[in-house]
């Protein structure tokens, strides 16, 4: 298989997946039972104002003309207004003011993450520490968090969402997303072993008896492996932080996506699920890109010299 296979079909899949999440909640819209326009607002409790509703969100036309609709507005990030959870409110204020805590979270979740992975390989962070990780690893996010959540309420009361309370519930946020669920201790293992595999090759030993170090030798090789591991991981964080928003009470996508659909407020999971569907995008454009620049820096490489 040529080597640009593999970036080729990220670079297909990081451009199709914003055009497949909509079109997915599209179809799941119209498959529920009554019109769309009903689900939101019933008749009964609407009367006329339900077709009125169903106009101003194109929800006449059909699935079709409300998916290239609503498309040909995203691109332009005009999402309309909320439909339940802030009626009349626009959604891409509520996505940007929501935005910035997810990030926190991950942000936050990422720096335990690869600090860790770091430490381990470089023999900073020891082996017989691995049982430790995989025994945090096997609490599930939900429980950590309510936990984190009974301590800030028991500790700042049951309204401490502002100031240091609600820091407080960032970091343990990003905390619970770090290390529950087997993440640390996956993340430890895998980038150790990774290096490990790598350091065994003909080519590493040659270039330590050139005087070169290791890791400029090993690194570039093991960029893409690394690039995956990180995209895995961060997806696996960006689920997990919809429990630990709801559970925590952080005000991010994740609690956005929550709120949405437990009101059944199909136009903010729709740019909620498409925020979530870019983030996703970038990072398999990320991978490929790495993939691409990893090949193009190995094939300008010098060629190992054969053994006499």
């Amino acid at each position: 298989m040529p080597w640009w296979t593999r970036p080729l079909v990220r670079f297909a899949a990081a451009i199709a997946l914003p055009l497949l999440i909509p079109a997915l909640i599209t179809i799941i819209l119209w498959a529920l039972p009554g019109s769309p326009a009903e689900i939101i607002c019933p008749r009964e409790i609407c009367g006329s104002g339900t077709d009125e509703l169903e106009v101003h969100f194109h929800l006449n036309e059909g699935p079709l003309a409300f998916y290239t609709h609503w498309l040909g507005n995203a691109v332009q990030f005009d999402f309309g207004t909320s439909w339940r959870v802030a009626a009349g409110m626009r959604v891409s204020e509520m996505l940007a003011s929501a935005l910035p805590a997810t990030v926190q979270l991950i942000l936050i979740s990422m720096t335990l993450v690869m600090g860790a992975s770091a430490l381990a390989t470089a023999g900073l962070l020891p082996r017989q520490l691995d049982p430790l990780w995989q025994a945090i690893g096997l609490l599930p996010a939900v429980i950590l968090a309510l936990i984190c959540a009974a301590y800030v309420t028991i500790t700042y009361g049951a309204v401490s969402f502002d100031g240091w309370p609600g820091t407080l519930r960032l970091l343990f946020g990003g905390l619970v997303l770090g290390v529950a669920d087997g993440t640390l201790g996956s993340a430890i293992q895998g980038t150790r072993s990774i290096f490990e595999e790598e350091v065994k090759q003909r080519y590493v030993g040659i270039a330590v008896l050139r005087g070169e170090s290791v890791l400029s030798n090993t690194l570039p090789n093991v960029m893409p492996a690394l690039a995956g591991q990180l995209r895995g991981r961060v997806l696996h964080m960006l689920s997990g932080s919809v429990i630990v928003e709801v559970v925590l009470g952080i005000d991010g996508l994740g609690q956005l996506v929550w709120d949405g659909t437990l009101k059944q407020d199909f136009g903010l999971v729709l740019a909620a699920a498409w925020a979530y569907a870019l983030i996703s995008s970038a990072l398999l454009a990320l991978q490929a890109t790495i993939e691409i620049a990893t090949a193009w820096y190995v094939r300008r490489s010098p060629a190992i010299p054969e053994a006499a």
